[in-house]
């Protein structure tokens, strides 16, 4: 085995030895421009479905290439796509767009100082997951490119997604609603690629997984119904709050006693219960909300199926009744094996093969799975902390910081293996 993964990675060494010098220069020429760009995007950020300057400067920069642009898909959403000298598959490259109603709180010369509405609210907001450096990225990818066309059998799609954090309530949004509209056709997309810096993980390192790389998150309401009555005469009634604690410790039964763990992690989560009105009444319903992990196709579905038939059962057995709707805020975001293997020995060429690093698997969600449950698809992790740093602020907060000496690789990876791909297919 050893042997064949030696083999392997001289081929694909040997590949990118064989390809222009230029290239190398095009990355040297193209980081002052990507860090550039990512502290424009972090200054100026924008919320779900409301990216119009960020859809703005991408579809200029992308003309100014001469790359075929389409803009308004998904409604602020940009796709390029570059014809490559010689015909052969698709393959599709995405950047998420959008930030988060969070204010900023660090001394970044570039940090954000705008302000939005979100909720009927006044908030800040931050690219606080960074969402700036995937599209300063994927930006300085598609000049790469679109320079060195020649190189190119097939064509490359540009997939700039507003949304990923999720559209507004009551409107539709982000990667589902853009497969919705076609963007995976015309011309079909035969892979495709995406990645996640981390501010956690050190500049210079690739983390990934096989598999359910991140999970499937699904949010459940149980409605629970009972029969109102005195506390002091609780045998009059229906105690759905008991009922409710009985549900909960039956959900947790599904996790510890009918899931196969060591296959993949799962995850059901009660978040909220809300009941009764006052110390001495027993109410008369309660409702429960929560959150469903899954990183397996067949895992997810006989977890919703058991929690479909146990609650009412359970409620049934203490005199109540009970329903529950599962609704889908985003699938399983899966790393296709065969693309996968096939992607590595590009990667440990491109960032030494101590640096690609595979991971435990995540139990976030990310709406890229909308588009690796139609076409395979290879999602990555990106190192985004300062060298030598311990410790880091976590995603989705004030203090979130990324290092901008991390985006160059990030510019290398995803250019390398659209050529590879392509160009081997």
């Amino acid at each position: 085995m050893k042997h064949f993964i030696s083999a392997t990675l001289l081929l694909a060494c040997s590949f990118l030895a064989a390809q222009d010098a230029g290239l190398d220069e095009a990355y040297a020429a193209i980081e002052s421009s990507v860090i550039e760009w990512r502290r424009d995007f972090h200054q100026h950020p924008e919320l779900s479905n409301r990216e119009f300057r960020t859809a703005e400067k991408i579809a200029a920069h992308l003309t100014a290439l001469g790359i075929e642009v389409q803009t308004g898909v998904a409604h602020t959403g940009v796709v390029g796509l570059l014809k490559g000298a010689q015909p052969g598959k698709v393959v599709a490259l995405r950047a998420d767009m959008d930030a988060l109603p969070v204010a900023e709180r660090n001394d970044l010369p570039f940090k954000s100082t705008v302000t939005s509405e979100f909720l009927g609210e006044e908030v800040g907001v931050m690219h606080a997951c960074g969402h700036d450096t995937h599209v300063a990225i994927l930006m300085g990818v598609a000049e790469v490119l679109s320079k060195h066309k020649d190189k190119i059998k097939g064509s490359v799609k540009f997939i700039f997604q507003p949304a990923e954090e999720g559209p507004p309530p009551g409107e539709e949004g982000g990667a589902l609603l853009m497969v919705k509209e076609g963007v995976l056709k015309n011309p079909d997309v035969d892979a495709i690629f995406g990645l996640h810096i981390n501010s956690q993980t050190p500049v210079g390192v690739i983390r990934y997984k096989p598999g359910g790389a991140m999970a499937a998150a699904q949010r459940f309401v149980i409605h629970v119904k009972g029969k109102q009555t005195h506390g002091s005469q609780p045998w009059s009634g229906v105690d759905p709050i008991l009922i409710s604690a009985k549900i909960v410790d039956g959900l947790q039964t599904i996790i510890s006693r009918e899931t196969e763990l060591t296959k993949e992690a799962a995850v059901i989560s009660v978040g909220k219960i809300k009941s009764g009105v006052r110390f001495n009444i027993i109410p008369e319903s309660a409702e429960m909300i929560g959150t469903i992990r899954t990183l397996d196709y067949g895992m997810k579905d006989r977890i919703n199926r058991r929690m479909m038939e146990m609650v009412p059962q359970i409620a049934k057995a203490y005199g109540g009744e009970a329903s529950i709707e599962i609704t889908e805020n985003t699938d399983i975001t899966f790393n296709d094996p065969a693309l996968v293997d096939r992607m590595l020995p590009t990667l440990r060429a491109v960032a030494g093969n101590e640096n690609v690093q595979s991971q435990k698997a995540v139990t976030g969600a990310e709406d890229f799975s909308y588009f690796v449950r139609e076409v395979p698809g290879f999602f990555i992790f990106l190192g985004g902390m300062t060298p030598g740093t311990t410790a880091s602020y976590p995603h989705h907060t004030p203090d979130f910081k990324i290092d901008d000496s991390g985006l160059l690789l990030g510019v290398k990876a995803l250019t390398e293996m659209s050529l590879e791909y392509l160009n081997q297919s």
